[in-house]
Order: C-alpha cells, then structure tokens, then sequence
C-alpha cells in the first residue's frame, strides 16, 4: 500500500491499533539496498505492521549539490518493499507546508564528527524523524548502526521529550569485502570502488591495536596515514569515542574502557563521495 498524504496513513494506523496491532517503522531516503531490507526484515519479525517512508529530507542537506545528485530511485524501491504494509512517500510541501517554522535540537551530541563537517544536518534529521514518529505514531522505529552518532541523537531527543517509542538498533550490513552498504557507494568510480574497503579494514586494525595496549593517539595517527596512503582525501574525522555520549577520549589508553564502550568512527572520501564507517572496540 503506496500512501502519500499524512491523513490516510493516520487512519490506517488507527484501524491497526484498534485491532490491537503494534507498529514498526523503517525511516529511509530511498535508493535502497540489503541494508535498509535488513531493518525491514527485523520490523516484520517485532511488528504486526510495517511501515517504510521514502523521503529525500532538504533540511539535513547542508550541501546542495549533495542533495541535487542523491539517488532517487522511487519505483525500484517499491518493488523491493513487499514485506513493508504500507509505505509513506510524501512530498516536500507534505512535510514541510507553507509556514512551516519549528525545528529539533540536540545539543552537544550534534556539534562533533558529523555535525562539525556538516552544519545543520543534524538539527534537520531530528526534526524530520520527529515528524515520522508522530505523524505514524509507530510503536518501534528501526535504524542501522552504520549512521552510530545519528542512532545516538535519536535515543537522545527520544528519552528527552519522552517521545512513547522503542528504538531498535540493527547492525551494519557490509558487502562480501567489508564495505558497510549505503546508497552513496552506487557513486563509486570503479577504481574508487576497489579502494573503498580500507576504509573498514584500517577501522579492524586500529581497534585491535587500541586492544593491544597501543596509545590511542599514536594508533589514529597511524590509521590516518594508511587511509591517505590509500588514496582517501580528506579524512573528515577518525575519532575514538565513547559509544553513547561520542565523547572523544583522551585517556592514552583504551584499555581502561570496558569492553564495548568505545566506539571508532571514521569519514573519508572517495572521488568526491564521502564514506562513514564505524566498528566497536
């Protein structure tokens, strides 16, 4: 079922609740691959219903061009959702009428990694995720872990504004070489696309290292080295973190850490085509 206007996916939603059904949603922006059906698949398993929205957000673009060449794909992405029960397509003007003048923020959360190369992106992703849950009134909602500091900011406003939903977070689904799946990596040259696998193996290295007791800046220093030397240009961030706050550690050692609670995060680009990765340590 293809609903485009906020009303009819309200009733439809109502019917479901009446009969006591719950509600999983899958947000996306389209062009889909293995990795959004994953998050699919896990809603069928926890919901009675699923829903999947398709909408290319403006607001989290914080480049033009960036949006202007995002992969659009609508009738492909149909095709592949029959396990959805209904998917949401609106418009821009559907969800951001004339007028419209309110955003989300997170504060703290939002002014590194990502949101340091990336003014706004942050503020327009809470706002739009925002609207979803309460235009769906989803009971569950499902993301990947490749996008770690966005699934964070989500639990964050989620717990603030006491927002009546369940945030499931699903793993990163990679190809057969350890490339984590995304829509921008269709933008990869051929010979980009041979490269592009660094990206998770410096990850597996430097985590390992930072196990072994190597210091955590001489073991980023060195991590960073390998990508340049791989032809990544530029290294937005490598960062090691604390896998909730994405506080940036500066202990020398991530040995005094738990086991799980660090989390490295890195984004480079490709041919003018920025990757993000992430792995726990």
């Amino acid at each position: 079922m293809i609903i485009r206007d906020i009303a009819t996916l309200r009733q439809t939603v109502r019917r479901w609740k009446e009969a006591g059904e719950t509600t999983g949603l899958v947000p996306t922006m389209g062009a889909l691959h293995e990795g959004h059906l994953s998050l699919v698949k896990q809603a069928r398993k926890q919901a009675d219903r699923v829903i999947v929205s398709i909408f290319v957000n403006p607001t989290q673009f914080n480049n033009p061009m960036d949006l202007a060449t995002y992969p659009r794909t609508e009738e492909a992405d149909i095709a592949l959702l029959g396990d959805a029960d209904a998917i949401f397509i609106p418009s821009v003007d559907t969800m951001y009428p004339a007028g419209f003048n309110s955003r989300v923020q997170v504060m703290t959360m939002t002014e590194t990694l990502e949101g340091a190369h990336r003014p706004g992106h942050f503020d327009g992703m809470a706002t739009v995720v925002t609207k979803l849950f309460g235009i769906t009134q989803a009971d569950i909602a499902f993301f990947g872990e490749k996008d770690w500091q966005q699934l964070q900011i989500i639990r964050r406003f989620v717990q603030d504004l006491n927002i009546p939903i369940d945030i499931v977070a699903c793993p990163t689904l990679r190809e057969a070489d350890g490339l984590a799946m995304s829509s921008r990596n269709r933008r990869l040259s051929p010979q980009a696309r041979a490269i592009a696998p660094e990206l998770h193996a410096t990850l597996q290295e430097t985590a390992a290292q930072l196990r072994a007791g190597t210091p955590v800046t001489e073991a980023l220093a060195q991590a960073r080295a390998r990508l340049a030397r791989s032809g990544f240009q530029p290294v937005d961030y490598l960062a090691c973190c604390e896998a909730e706050s994405l506080t940036s550690i500066s202990d020398v050692f991530a040995t005094k850490y738990d086991r799980g609670s660090l989390r490295l995060l890195v984004a480079a680009a490709l041919d003018s085509v920025r990757l993000i990765d992430n792995i726990v340590i």
